[in-house]
């Protein structure tokens, strides 16, 4: 086995990491936003926060990567890896647009509220 094949298996490893810390940070955002549904906030708001620990984790592998190449370590490219890159930022963009959907129908909600009690 060369060098080259081991960084490949590193690559490997590092991008199944992103992926899966990605898609269950994915599945905790549409939980999330089913508890938006039923007007739960505060669990919605776990739930984003429950993500937001599973995207840091992707972010951390990837950066890990990225600044290792940029200390001159050699880093063998890898489909896998810029799939996995995608995925991640995909994710956070899901979970921008989840945590403002959350702010949005949490005032929404506050003002049916108040408009009830009249």
């Amino acid at each position: 086995m060369n060098d080259n094949s081991l960084r490949d298996n590193d690559m490997t490893e590092v991008s199944m990491i992103i992926i899966m810390n990605a898609g269950d940070a994915r599945l905790i955002i549409k939980e999330a936003l089913d508890y938006v549904a039923a007007c739960d906030f505060e669990m919605a708001k776990e739930k984003l926060a429950e993500a937001k620990k599973k995207i840091t984790a992707a972010h951390s592998a990837q950066t890990q990567t990225i600044q290792g190449e940029a200390r001159g370590e050699k880093v063998v490219f890898s489909l896998l890896f810029a799939h996995a890159q995608d995925t991640l930022m995909t994710i956070m963009s899901e979970w921008n647009t989840a945590n403002h959907i959350v702010r949005l129908f949490e005032v929404y909600d506050q003002r049916l509220r108040k408009l009830e009690e009249r």
